[in-house]
């Protein structure tokens, strides 16, 4: 096949690439900054130009790219930055795909678990309605911006995503992961909220799934089948890396470290990936310690 990636840079982005490219199909990558290889084809998101030669003729096309949901504290600037990052970079491959005498056969645009809103104890699948609240609302705009695409007749899939668990990289990686590594993890709150996790491994393959199966079309949450309380993930995360996981982050300090962020992460999103398993799909890592010892052993 021949796939189109924005985000190629990020973890689930890089290893995607590898994965289809250890398999022999041909990658293109979107980038913002000049190209500075043969595959790397520039594309302007928040200035709505993309060179359509780029995206004439392939199989697929996976948009992954936008601002860092947890990069830095949410000011209303970079929440700014974090909604039109995802509109405008969507709207702007969904025209250009719209307008190509051959589209893409599908095209599968991410979006996030948080399009549900806090669900409290209640297990959701695709079928429920969006919640309320920032990130909700922008997984709608996020959505709605495909819909060129979708009116066009290319296949369009919305990846709502839970959290990565990996090493590599991505918030798992680079902040959660050295915390509990240096004995100074625990729960995010009251802990009983309900975080949905999938592993890097079982992300990708999903992801290589839904560019190949007609059966998937509109969202399909990429998540794994069993999510934990952050009371739970955090007895496995001392468990695993065998280390004291006693800290507690309390609410009000976490509102002042990360602003309008910390109700996303004190927030209880339960969500099942009800397509994926009525369409067969198996995972490699279905639990919390699968996820987290898979995570570990990469370093």
């Amino acid at each position: 096949m021949r796939i189109a990636i924005t985000g190629s840079s990020g973890l689930i982005g890089s290893a995607l690439l590898r994965s289809l490219r250890t398999d022999g199909h041909e990658v293109v990558r979107l980038v913002r900054q000049r190209p500075t290889a043969p595959d790397e084809v520039r594309w302007d998101p928040s200035g709505g130009r993309v060179d359509p030669a780029a995206l004439d003729g392939l199989d697929g096309l996976v948009h992954l790219a936008g601002a860092g949901i947890g990069d830095r504290r949410w000011t209303d600037a970079y929440k700014r930055r974090i909604r039109d990052s995802r509109v405008h970079g969507t709207t702007t491959l969904a025209e250009a795909v719209a307008a190509l005498p051959a589209p893409p056969r599908v095209l599968v645009c991410a979006s996030g678990i948080s399009y549900y809103g806090d669900t409290g104890d209640r297990p959701v699948d695709e079928e429920a309605p969006g919640g309320s609240g920032f990130l909700a609302d922008v997984c709608r705009e996020w959505e709605a911006a495909a819909e060129p695409a979708r009116t066009a007749g290319v296949r369009t899939v919305f990846a709502r995503t839970g959290m990565v668990v990996s090493g590599d990289g991505g918030a798992w990686g680079q902040r959660l992961m050295p915390l509990f590594r240096a004995g100074m993890g625990g729960r995010v709150g009251n802990g009983r909220q309900y975080w949905s996790f999938i592993s890097l491994r079982d992300h990708v393959a999903a992801l290589r799934r839904l560019l190949a199966d007609d059966r998937f079309d509109g969202p399909v949450n990429v998540t794994g089948p069993r999510p934990v309380t952050n009371a739970e993930l955090t007895a496995v995360m001392g468990r695993v890396l065998r280390r004291p996981a006693v800290f507690t982050a309390p609410a009000p300090a976490l509102r002042l470290a990360l602003g309008d962020f910390a109700d996303e992460l004190l927030a209880s999103t339960r969500v099942v990936p009800a397509r994926l398993l009525d369409a067969g799909f198996t995972f490699a890592h279905p639990g919390i310690e699968d996820a987290v010892r898979a995570a570990a052993t990469r370093r």
